[in-house]
């Protein structure tokens, strides 16, 4: 069996992709660099890491976005008769005052890894567009088409319009053809599929929260009009139908199942194996209860599907609640190569699954000036929404322990360096070595930023030792705490305990749709230049 969620933490819009018997997924990563991770796989059980696909942040430019913006929802896709990927992705520019300011574009490669085309501005209709290659060589993008329209039905409807690879534009303006399969409302996500003469269009609908859900429909025409599948939704948590399209809320925690193995279940994608096996990647999260708080985030998953005998797609054995589990498709097994919680920085690049919130990770970070270290050099506070110095790794798990070497003399109180536990700018904790004029000496200290109010607990401060000091972070479910060492032997607890579900969607206040990251970061809010070096990055899941 297959057992959920496949990838772990924060991997939220999963987009399958399959060419011959390769299969690619890759996610949104909204204002984290590089932008688009994609897993590969050749049994849809085991996956790996393989590449980003964003990788020129000047090219990007994330900088200033607030968080939960930038990458959303991308749609990789093999085209056969090209013999070329394409992938569509949003840049979301603004959400103020709901008017969802976004621009789409495509690139293209020949394989997974490039090279790649530069980008091409597609519109900026809406969000979570995507590309349909049609048998008859011409293809097409549907998105949702936003409405900011004070009288219509939000948050929109499902738009379609053909590409012109040739032009390197789309013809015409994109047209209306869904306003949804049901009335769970907030319809988004779409993807549309070929199949025996029909054209089938997969959404999410129920918003990105508990009420969350994939639903399917079909025409003759690529412009409709679909029909709806009567057994809609095909999978989700929460399989009661209810008239939701007034309510723009996209978490509506009142739909929480406690029967679902695994909440949030939607925003699903399709791929088919050469023996005729369909499966379904989709997003789902797992909440802390009874506070319905996500702290990993929106998780990959995926299920196994199967064509009823009148043409519609439902979960293999039947029924429309989300599993915990999956049957495996009839491929050989894949040896995935998975990294090493243990990150001795001992090669001579970064790691790929290394991400810095809006810049390149190597703009601050590297591995050249001390062999077996990683050199950070600090810049604006962990609030920025600009330049900030923050080597971090996706958490997987709500049990776990990070641990690492550091050594660093901070000269002013400007200058800090340590660990963290971070959600996004206006959410985090960490355990730093900052320098006390009051103590005229380098100090220990937790600093929390909690929905954007800083905490600094100054009665937990305490002089640190010189040289290098061992910290440590360890989650314990709903909990979380930090202590440092001088010798890696004997630790000291500092700081109170923390609530893991403050990190979160549902508790940050300010973000959306992202998941907690772990790493390591310096700050030089004085001159940006002084550095701290890291020994090694350790991260041990303990469940």
């Amino acid at each position: 069996m297959i057992l959920n969620p496949i990838l772990p933490g924060f991997h939220s819009d999963p987009c399958l992709c399959a060419r011959g018997d390769d299969y690619y997924l890759a996610c949104s990563t909204f204002e984290w660099f590089p932008g688009i991770p994609v897993y590969h796989s050749k049994d849809l059980k085991h996956w790996e890491l393989q590449t980003h696909l964003l990788r020129d942040a000047e090219e990007l430019s994330l900088r200033g976005l607030p968080s939960a913006k930038g990458i959303w929802a991308p749609c990789l896709s093999w085209c056969e008769e090209d013999q070329h990927f394409y992938l569509v992705y949003g840049v979301m520019r603004s959400m103020n005052a709901r008017f969802f300011d976004v621009d789409n574009y495509v690139i293209s490669a020949p394989e997974i890894e490039g090279p790649w085309s530069k980008p091409v501005y597609l519109h900026s209709a809406g969000f979570d567009a995507s590309m349909f290659h049609d048998d008859d060589g011409r293809k097409w993008i549907v998105s949702l088409e936003w409405e900011t329209r004070d009288d219509r039905r939000k948050p929109g409807g499902i738009c379609l319009v053909e590409y012109d690879p040739a032009a390197k534009q789309i013809v015409g303006y994109p047209k209306r053809i869904s306003m949804g399969a049901t009335m769970r409302g907030c319809v988004e996500g779409p993807h549309l599929y070929k199949k025996n003469g029909y054209y089938y269009l997969l959404c999410a609908e129920g918003g990105t929260g508990y009420y969350h859900s994939v639903t399917l429909s079909r025409a003759k025409d690529v412009f409709g009009p679909y029909e709806s599948c009567p057994h809609n939704p095909i999978l989700t948590s929460a399989q009661e139908n209810r008239d939701e399209s007034a309510d723009t809320d996209h978490l509506k925690p009142r739909y929480y199942n406690p029967k679902a193995p695994l909440q949030k279940a939607g925003h699903g994608s399709l791929a088919e194996t050469p023996a005729g096996e369909v499966f379904m990647a989709f997003h789902c999260s797992r909440p802390f209860v009874p506070e319905l708080c996500c702290t990993l985030g929106r998780e990959a998953a995926i299920q196994k599907m199967e064509w009823t005998q009148d043409g519609w797609l439902q979960m293999a054995g039947g029924g429309n609640l989300v599993k915990a589990e999956s049957e495996e498709a009839s491929l050989p097994v894949y040896e995935a190569k998975v990294l090493s919680g243990f990150d001795a920085f001992d090669d001579k690049q970064l790691r790929a699954d290394y991400y810095a919130p809006r810049i390149d990770p190597r703009s601050f970070a590297e591995l050249k000036s001390r062999r077996g270290w990683v050199r950070i050099r600090g810049q604006e506070s962990l609030s920025s929404t600009n330049r900030v110095s923050l080597l971090a790794r996706k958490l997987t798990c709500v049990h776990a322990e990070v641990m690492t070497l550091m050594q660093y003399e901070p000269d002013v109180y400007q200058h800090s360096a340590g660990l963290v536990l971070y959600y996004d700018s206006m959410n985090y904790v960490w355990l730093r070595k900052t320098f006390s004029e009051e103590q005229g000496c380098a100090v220990l200290s937790v600093q929390e930023v909690d929905r954007g109010t800083k905490n600094d607990h100054r009665e937990w401060e305490t002089p640190a030792p010189s040289g290098s000091v061992w910290l440590k972070l360890k989650i314990e479910g709903k909990r979380f705490g930090f202590s440092w060492s001088a010798d890696g032997k004997v630790w000291n607890a500092i700081g109170p305990d923390f609530a893991t579900w403050h990190l979160s969607d549902e508790h940050s206040g300010y973000g959306e749709f992202t998941g907690t990251m772990f790493g390591i970061a310096a700050v030089d809010s004085m001159l940006h230049r002084k550095t701290a070096d890291f020994e090694f990055l350790s991260y041990l899941p303990l469940e």
